[in-house]
């Protein structure tokens, strides 16, 4: 954490920047009050990059539009019915809104917005104290009204008032405190871990989006598996992402660890640590994390008990791509996002045929073609899979992937394996073949890629010969 003194410098620098200072400069000269709040105050104590600058002031939604329109590059309304002004100055985007002191109709998330006329007042209705700080502007006076920098030292998360009726008013603030947990490394109060707890089912008046858009974030932080455990242990995971709790109920089937939970978050872990390592200064990958901690959610559906009281799980890997599917489509998430995270869940175990015996090189292909664009991704899932203490298996799979990993590179290099298709394209087949476009050229075509993947590059003219072969053959 970085000193007071060095905080406050950090902000004092960016107070004086010249968008800043214009936009200070003109809430005075209409006798109005600015102060930056929020999220920048909070990050310069803990040396964290000032992003997404928030401001908030006394000038009601109209004033703030006629004091930026005449220094912003453009300016924009959609929050103006809860007080927000946003604008573009000297290419730097910033957002103004009006004091508030929201009440809740305690059925949903939905403020009946009203606003304020102090800044201490709009800073105590905010979620938690290292978030309810301020720096006036131009005066650059620090304004802290509950506390919130004693919490910073403290890396303490508490509410600025009874966390009973903050999370009662809004409960999405339950969700930013799990995710602050992993992002910022605090640790929440007694008091306000209880009323967590304590509330966790008022978390289902709150909208699917919002929900989803907390989770990624908390996934996308750089340790999440803090901020999983708090919304398992709290009952919050049951309402919102019920697959992940459920496994605490399954011995995985190498009985190494204490249940498939602990299993799955510890491989999410490895698979970040992987991530990093092998795509450094990458954003963090939600797909990646997404299918790394939903990646055996089929095992509950798929334990049985065989003779001996072996414990096994078969097919958990299809029946888990389902679960994922269906529960990320709940929860909203984009099309795309949903077909990658299944479809690495579905190929999360394929790798482990390959320590039983050498795969061919046409293994090798498939392998490469069924992951498509998700190879990396798949190489680091598959990786962080590996949870085993035993040093010499987990020594003995990862020398097996090793070499996997360099077949792959081999035959790409000389096959160009990423891009894998058929010697010959739709319209030679046609024209070898005689045949109009339709259902048997595609028939066709999918020969020839079966084809390319057992043997490997053929050549035109012998892919032709082979063609003629198999149609004639029909």
């Amino acid at each position: 954490m970085e000193s007071v003194a060095s905080a406050i410098q950090r902000l004092s620098d960016l107070a004086e920047s010249p968008h800043i200072s214009r936009l200070a400069a003109a809430f005075a000269a209409q006798g109005f009050e600015l102060a930056l709040v929020g999220g920048p105050v909070r990050d310069a104590f803990l040396d964290r990059p000032l992003n997404d600058l928030d401001f908030t002031t006394d000038a009601r939604p109209d004033e703030i539009l006629r004091i930026v329109k005449p220094i912003s590059d453009t300016h924009w309304d959609i929050g103006r019915a809860f007080g927000t002004i946003g604008a573009l100055i000297d290419g730097h985007t910033v957002e103004i809104t009006t004091y508030r002191s929201d009440a809740y109709d305690g059925e949903t998330r939905k403020p009946i917005v009203d606003f304020g006329d102090s800044l201490e007042g709009d800073l105590v209705r905010r979620d938690f104290t290292v978030n309810a700080m301020a720096l006036r502007l131009p005066q650059k006076q620090l304004v802290d009204p509950s506390g919130g920098l004693e919490d910073l030292v403290a890396r303490r998360l508490t509410t600025p008032g009874t966390p009973e009726h903050s999370f009662g008013d809004d409960p999405l603030r339950m969700l930013r405190a799990a995710r602050f947990t992993s992002q910022l490394g605090f640790a929440l109060d007694e008091r306000t871990r209880s009323a967590l707890f304590a509330l966790a089912d008022r978390i289902s008046i709150i909208s699917v989006e919002r929900i989803n858009d907390e989770i990624s974030k908390l996934l996308c932080s750089p340790s999440p598996r803090e901020g999983l455990q708090l919304l398992v242990d709290s009952g919050l995971a049951a309402i919102v992402l019920p697959e992940l709790p459920a496994l605490r109920l399954e011995i995985d089937e190498h009985h190494h660890h204490k249940d498939v939970y602990e299993h799955s978050l510890t491989v999410l872990d490895q698979a970040i640590e992987l991530e990093t390592e092998r795509n450094p200064g990458e954003a963090p990958d939600l797909i990646l994390r997404l299918a790394a901690l939903l990646h055996d959610i089929g095992k509950p559906a798929t334990k049985r008990t065989e003779a001996g009281g072996v414990v096994t799980f078969h097919h958990h890997d299809v029946v888990g791509s389902k679960l994922a599917k269906k529960r990320l489509r709940e929860l909203r998430y984009d099309n795309e996002t949903i077909a990658d995270v299944s479809r690495l869940i579905e190929l999360h175990l394929r790798f482990f045929g390959y320590t039983e015996g050498a795969w061919t090189d046409s293994a090798v292909r498939r392998y490469v073609r069924d992951a498509g664009p998700l190879l990396e991704r798949l190489h680091i899932l598959t990786r962080a899979d590996v949870t085993t203490r035993n040093r010499r298996k987990a020594d003995r799979l990862s020398f097996a992937y090793d070499d996997l990993e360099e077949r792959i590179v081999t035959l790409g290099l000389e096959e160009e394996l990423a891009a894998i298709r058929p010697d010959l394209d739709g319209e030679q087949i046609m024209e070898i073949l005689s045949l109009p476009p339709g259902r048997e050229v595609g028939e066709a075509y999918r020969f020839l890629l079966e084809l390319r993947l057992e043997e490997g590059p053929l050549g035109t003219e012998s892919a032709a010969d082979r063609l003629r072969a198999w149609w004639e053959s029909r």
